[in-house]
């Protein structure tokens, strides 16, 4: 249940590895750290500007853009023809596919990145994965910690499944788009080809090809002077 295939085009990652067929997806999140230290080698095959700041344990492939002001400090491998703009904080443990834009003021740890992925904007990316073309809108937030810091469970309405993981945030699939100024919160799946609307709370999961709709009520009143 939840395997990796329901949510990810394994085709879209050079790290297919991590991602037992027989396993929750999740469970993905917990090899990352020995994966990295087993495969990475140091080598940076762009330019570096004045400015930025790259680790000894990095990875960065040909054709990737590097603004200045990115900090990354590993240990990270980062694809081709990214694009990380000034602002972007990258700690550890962070794998990052081709073609992504991982944007100002956004911080990533412990998660995979598909290919073509953007998050673009003052976003936090902590403990998850995003699929291949997900989109995270301007100040989306993958909270992967509870409030009590109990371990994160995933509760699909029906039943609750334990992960032993004490940081989780999301598992967004492949072509989900999230909407601006969006928490999502630990434990939490969205089905590939899915949206969720701006200014949304949402925990759980949400299944594929589905739209989470959040609507508000305003009023306005005449104002007393």
């Amino acid at each position: 249940m939840y395997s990796a295939a329901a949510y990810l085009d394994l085709t879209h990652t050079q790290h297919a590895i991590l991602f037992p067929s027989d396993e929750p997806v999740w469970t993905a999140l917990t090899r990352i750290e020995s994966y990295l230290a087993f495969r990475l080698q140091r080598d940076v095959r762009t330019q570096v500007p004045q400015g930025a700041f790259i680790s000894e344990d990095v990875f960065i492939d040909e054709g990737t853009t590097i603004d200045p002001g990115v900090v990354i400090k590993g240990p990270a491998w980062i694809g081709k023809n990214c694009h990380l703009r000034s602002g972007c904080y990258i700690r550890e443990n962070v794998v990052i596919g081709n073609g992504c834009v991982l944007g100002n003021s956004c911080e990533f740890k412990n998660c995979v990145i598909f290919d073509q992925a953007e998050v673009p904007h003052f976003n936090y990316v902590g403990d998850s994965i995003l699929g291949y073309k997900a989109h995270l809108g301007a100040g989306v937030v993958l909270s992967n910690v509870r409030l009590d810091r109990k371990e994160v469970t995933v509760d699909d309405g029906k039943q609750t499944h334990n992960t032993g993981l004490r940081k989780f945030g999301a598992i967004i699939g492949d072509h989900a788009e999230i909407g601006c100024n969006s928490v999502i919160n630990p434990g939490s799946l969205i089905g590939p080809h899915s949206i969720v609307y701006p200014l949304t709370s949402f925990g759980g999961v949400l299944p594929a090809h589905t739209i989470l709709k959040t609507r508000q009520t305003q009023s306005v009143v005449a104002r007393r002077m």
